[in-house]
Parts: C-alpha cells; sequence; structure tokens
C-alpha cells in the first residue's frame, strides 16, 4: 500500500484549518522546545534522542500499515538526507540556541526558501524577476540580522544559523532527483539516519550531561519527537496532497512570527529594532519568492 495522501477528493476546510493550524503552531513552536530543551540536553545528543525515537515510532507504525521498507538504494539515499537536512540542518539550529534565543534562530532559519530557489537554479530552473528580487532582498535582510542583532556577539551561532538553511535548502532541491521512498516512509528513514549521525556527533564533539536533565527539558524533548517530528511533518505532508503548494509552504513565513512570539511570552526574550527589521525584510522576501508565478 501507498502512504502518499490522494489529492483526487477535495479536502473539507476543516481538515485544512486544521493540518494548516498543527503545522504553523507545532513547527513555530519547536524552537521554543528546543530552548528549553537544550537547558538539560547537549544539543547533538538532544537532536539523537528526538529523531530516533520519533523515526523508530513512525517506522514501526508504517511497516504495520503494511508500507514496504525502503531498498538498499533508497537506504543510501536517505542517509545523504540524514546528512542534509537533520545532522546539519537540525543538529547546528540546536546547537545555535545554547548561544541565541529561539526567536533569533526562528528568524534566521526563515531565509531557507531563498536557498531553495537559488540551488534550483542548479537543476536549470529559471527564476523569475519576483524571484530575484525576493532573493536580493532576502539576502540584505540576512545581512542585517548578523550585522545588527545578538549574532553579531555570537561567531558560533552566526555560522550555525548560515549553515543550517543553506544545508537545508540543499538537501531539498537534492532530493527531488533521487530514489526515495513514499514521503512517509522518507520522513521515518531520514529521521532514523539522521538521529544515529547526530548521536555520533555526540559521541566526537564528547558531550556530557552536567546533572540529570529537569522535567521541563524532557518534556522539551518529548514534544520534539511527537509533534515537531511526526504531527508536524504528517500535516505537511498532507497539505502537500491536497492543497496549493503556495499555501502548503507558507509556514516558511509564519512559523518565525509563532517562534517570536513564544519566545517574547514564555521566555521572555527581547529584540532590537534591527533584528525586527530585518524579520520584516525576510518575510516580505520569502512571500515574493513562493508566491512568484513558477517558470520552467
Amino acid at each position: 500500500m501507498s502512504d502518499v495522501p490522494s489529492a483526487a477528493a477535495t479536502p473539507r476546510p476543516l481538515a485544512v484549518a486544521v493540518a494548516l493550524a498543527s503545522v504553523y503552531l507545532v513547527w513555530g513552536s519547536t524552537y521554543l522546545a528546543i530552548a528549553i530543551g537544550v537547558t538539560g540536553f547537549p544539543p547533538f545528543a538532544l537532536g539523537a534522542i528526538r529523531m530516533l525515537s520519533a523515526g523508530a515510532l513512525f517506522y514501526a507504525v508504517l511497516r504495520w500499515r503494511g508500507v514496504a521498507s525502503p531498498t538498499l538504494r533508497q537506504w543510501r539515499n536517505l542517509w545523504a538526507m540524514g546528512v542534509f537536512m537533520v545532522l546539519f540542518a537540525n543538529g547546528l539550529v540546536n546547537l545555535a540556541q545554547t548561544e541565541v534565543s529561539s526567536g533569533l534562530a526562528a528568524i534566521a532559519v526563515a531565509s531557507m526558501p531563498l536557498f531553495v530557489a537559488v540551488f534550483s537554479t542548479l537543476k536549470g530552473r529559471r527564476l523569475g524577476a519576483m524571484e530575484w528580487a525576493g532573493i536580493a532582498l532576502g539576502l540584505a535582510g540576512v545581512a542585517l540580522l548578523n550585522a545588527g542583532s545578538e549574532l553579531a556577539g555570537s561567531p558560533l551561532g552566526m555560522v550555525c544559523l548560515v549553515v543550517a538553511p543553506l544545508s537545508w535548502a540543499w538537501g531539498s532541491v537534492w532530493s527531488r532527483d533521487q530514489d526515495l521512498p513514499p514521503p512517509f516512509m522518507s520522513a521515518a528513514g531520514q529521521m532514523l539516519c539522521g538521529g544515529v549521525l547526530m548521536a555520533a556527533a555526540s559521541l566526537l564533539l564528547g558531550e556530557r550531561f552536567a546533572a540529570v536533565p529537569s522535567r521541563d527539558a524532557i518534556l522539551a524533548v518529548v514534544y520534539l519527537a511527537l509533534f515537531g517530528s511526526i504531527v508536524g511533518f504528517s500535516a505537511y505532508v498532507w497539505l502537500l496532497g491536497h492543497v496549493r503548494p503556495a499555501l502548503a509552504t507558507s509556514y516558511a513565513y509564519v512559523n518565525p512570527a509563532i517562534a517570536v512570539l513564544l519566545g517574547t511570552v514564555v521566555l521572555h526574550e527581547r529584540f532590537d529594532a534591527d533584528t525586527w527589521i530585518a524579520m520584516a525584510v525576510i518575510l516580505a522576501s520569502v512571500v515574493l519568492v513562493t508566491r512568484a508565478p513558477k517558470r520552467g
């Protein structure tokens, strides 16, 4: 059987609204959860626990439902995606959030669609004037964010929050031409492979637990595994199969606003004027890129 949702039937508005709310709120809240989680877990150990537990549970459910296991070639591609989209993308965000705020991390990662558009040109897709304008505007916003915010005082955070969206974008574009299992199984396999890589990175970096993690930190990791990795991705894949791509990918400019709001309310994070301006510029650029008419 296939684990890909059918787009033949018109989805109910309530189902679309619930799926969008899940992607907006769950993925927007993961930055807050990471900020809490890294208070008790080393960053790569946190990622390993999150991805391995979520991936194993997701994989077991899919196999129980009759979804075929990935082939050897597909596993090879999933390992590569685990490097780009889990180890580097997710792991470096975890590492960055040991030094910078959750809201700032979300703003920086919001630049990801800009890099997807740029890397797509390497695959032969021509960009329109609106997309190039969005990319130029977005890069200016990223430059402002790195120069005028708390990132300027955190070289580690700056590097991590540039490499992470670049890696996710490249993995997204590269994977389009690869032999992969259906989307849900692809996600499960990617999480398993990425989780192993995160565990290896944690060991190589000599990460150690300073103390027994607090209840809040443990609950944050559970939330990241169950909701951030499984519920959020499932809702996103369902949306891709039932609504237009522009609506499904609208999370790219909603998540940062959710993350900033939660960081401000829950963690009392504060941002200077340069950060607010950079966020507005980056989100405006993402709207331009994601809403632009697609060309061949």
